[in-house]
């Protein structure tokens, strides 16, 4: 593992229930201070990939079976998830998963659960409401009552309290207007930017992704594909007409209108 690699995945494979396997040989890493994107389709095992990182695939009855998982530096094989919420792991999931009956304020103090033995920054709170001046406004009301997108602001608030060196971020954009994708997509690179936390973000809308992503790994069938710099992803015919729905020509194709089998062929020859 490189020092400047914050996480490594080194060909693993995962199984749930001891029969069904999802991933089969999947290798990525993320450089420390860098936003890395991993993209596919429904059923490729994005979030299975997410879960392995973090840990939470013992509560699906899912379990990595082969490979390994480092995170700055040490294998976290045995780790559990609380124990990698404290070293530094934030994993937000997909659907928000806030406590709707607590406060957005109380919501907040509840990640800092995740700092025990390191303290909390005095500005920690201002720093949340700095990115997110709605979470402000709202902040003595309960969470239930928010927005969509303002649940996810929330999500990726308490992380921030948490004060992590990496994020897991799954699907950020599911279910928000393209507005609301574009504002928050746009404060997950300055987050970045500001504070060099570490990111790997989980999206199927590519576009937003690549926007903000500095490197980029496409998954099919739990296995990684291509792989590369996003600005040389971008480029790819295939990424072009799969992902960001152009082909370049005058007879555009859409996706469903091209065979499985070559689509197959096409990636993973």
């Amino acid at each position: 593992m490189a020092a400047d690699t914050i996480l490594d995945i080194n060909n693993i494979e995962v199984v749930y229930n001891k029969t069904i396997q999802v991933l089969r040989g999947l290798s990525l890493s993320v450089e420390r201070g860098r936003i890395v994107t991993l993209l596919g389709s429904n059923g490729a095992g994005k979030s299975t990939t997410l879960k392995a990182v973090s840990s939470l695939l013992t509560l699906e009855n899912g379990a990595v079976t082969s490979g390994s998982i480092r995170f700055d530096g040490e294998d976290i094989a045995r780790a559990t998830p609380h124990g990698l919420v404290r070293r530094g792991l934030f994993h937000v999931m997909e659907g928000r998963r806030i406590f709707e009956d607590l406060t957005v304020e109380e919501n907040l103090t509840a990640a800092t659960f995740a700092l025990s033995g390191r303290g909390l920054k005095p500005t920690a709170f201002d720093l949340v409401y700095q990115y997110f001046p709605r979470l402000y406004e709202r902040r003595q009301g309960r969470a239930g009552y928010l927005s969509g997108g303002e649940q996810q602001m929330l999500a990726i608030g308490r992380a921030l309290i948490a004060q992590p060196s990496l994020i897991l971020l799954d699907e950020p954009s599911l279910g928000l207007s393209p507005i609301l994708v574009e504002e928050i997509f746009s404060i997950i690179a300055s987050i970045n930017r500001d504070t060099g936390v570490s990111m790997l973000l989980v999206e199927q809308n590519a576009a937003v992704a690549f926007a903000v992503a500095h490197y980029g790994y496409i998954m099919e069938s739990g296995k990684i594909v291509l792989d590369g710099p996003t600005e040389r992803l971008v480029r790819d015919e295939d990424v072009r007409e799969f992902y960001l729905g152009m082909s370049g020509g005058e007879h555009a194709k859409s996706y469903r209108d091209i065979k499985h089998y070559k689509r197959r062929k096409r990636w993973l020859s």
